[in-house]
């Protein structure tokens, strides 16, 4: 077990109330009830949290500049999709915002299914897709690492581009983290290449051994010429005293999800990509896989993170959290609801497990 491992949460960011059952707050979008999410985030050990992103909620960017101005050590993990932003204009908003925050500044690059039509954007194919994407990032690290850059690609192009504010460095770090998702070929092609922090969605333990180890021979591969490749968790955890009161808990949320009332789980309705599709395909293995990695959620609707659950004890979780840990694995993405709730209880109960 290192001290290495970082424990992030998550905010949702979204206008419609109810987001997977938590109904809870009435103002669940106000600034004053994310601020309180944040602050209990500082409070019970999380370093920050993955803000949800997608065409009809709210800026994600915003959010997280409004967020980072009201705390003191949240970092928010911001998402950036290329054709929402240009490299430039993103790699400047970014290293100013984290020049103000002394660093706190995460990004999460995102590159499935949006509304592009409703903010001008066009793609192509997967390939065209990935091509762009890793353009994107490449050229942000540039603008950050270095002055008078000078890019010409096929998908975006600068000249003599020199980004005020630079970065904040503190330590080895050089400017903030790009984190990335993706199962396809083409989204592992850029994640071996540049990505900073490889994101899984919740897979039995054997599936990200071998996606992992995929990725690492892909970098020597493609001679990778960054720090090597990091790798991190997103996924529901529902914990609970016993194990017991877990999984009648959990079960009675996806009661809940089978009748239609429990609120909105699915995050990723413009279309099934590829780490979706391995996680709904889960559902015919059996309802619980591994020690208790719960897959009956995406049957009944549950997307992204919200497809599959770890349930139990706090040592439960934290036992099978350890074993995606000994993977290689180092950044967690974890969430329940309520939020709020979770995120106190969680971060009492569970994060202890894991110094």
């Amino acid at each position: 077990m290192t001290n290495q491992s970082e424990f992030l949460w998550y905010i949702p960011n979204d206008v419609k109330a109810g987001h997977r059952g938590d109904v809870t707050a009435p103002d669940h979008n106000s600034l004053d009830t994310l601020t309180t999410q944040a602050k209990a985030m500082e409070e019970h050990g999380w370093k920050g949290a993955l803000i949800g992103t997608g065409w009809g909620r709210p800026d994600t960017f915003t959010l997280a500049t409004a967020l980072v101005a009201r705390t003191t050590t949240f970092e928010p993990l911001i998402a950036a999709r290329p054709g929402y932003w240009k490299p430039a204009n993103f790699a400047s908003a970014a290293t100013t915002l984290d020049q103000l925050s002394g660093g706190r500044v995460r990004v999460n690059v995102v590159s499935g299914p949006d509304a592009l039509a409703a903010y001008g954007d066009t793609e192509g194919d997967q390939a065209q897709r990935y091509a762009r994407t890793k353009e994107f990032m490449r050229l942000v690290r540039r603008l950050w690492t270095e002055e008078d850059v000078t890019f010409d690609g096929d998908h975006f192009q600068v000249s003599g581009s020199t980004v005020v504010p630079r970065p904040a460095q503190i330590g080895d770090r050089l400017h903030p983290k790009l984190y990335f998702g993706g199962a396809s070929e083409a989204a592992e092609q850029v994640a071996a290449t540049e990505a900073d922090v490889q994101l899984f969605w919740g897979e039995p333990l054997e599936g990200l051994r071998e996606r992992i180890e995929r990725l690492k021979t892909l970098s020597a591969r493609l001679d990778r010429d960054l720090p090597p490749l990091e790798f991190g968790l997103r996924i529901t955890t529902l914990v609970r005293d016993t194990t017991e009161q877990a999984w009648a808990d959990a079960e009675a949320k996806v009661a809940k999800m089978a009748e239609g009332s429990a609120g909105s789980w699915q995050d990723h309705r413009h279309g099934i990509a590829v780490g979706q599709k391995r996680l709904l395909d889960l559902t015919g293995r059996g309802d619980v896989l591994d020690d208790n990695l719960y897959t009956a959620p995406g049957k009944f609707g549950g997307g992204g993170a919200g497809t599959t659950w770890l349930v139990g004890s706090a040592e439960d979780v934290a036992r099978s959290l350890r074993k995606y840990e000994a993977l290689g694995i180092s950044h967690f993405v974890l969430s329940d609801t309520p939020y709020l709730t979770e995120i106190k209880r969680q971060g009492s109960k569970l994060l202890p497990l894991m110094i």
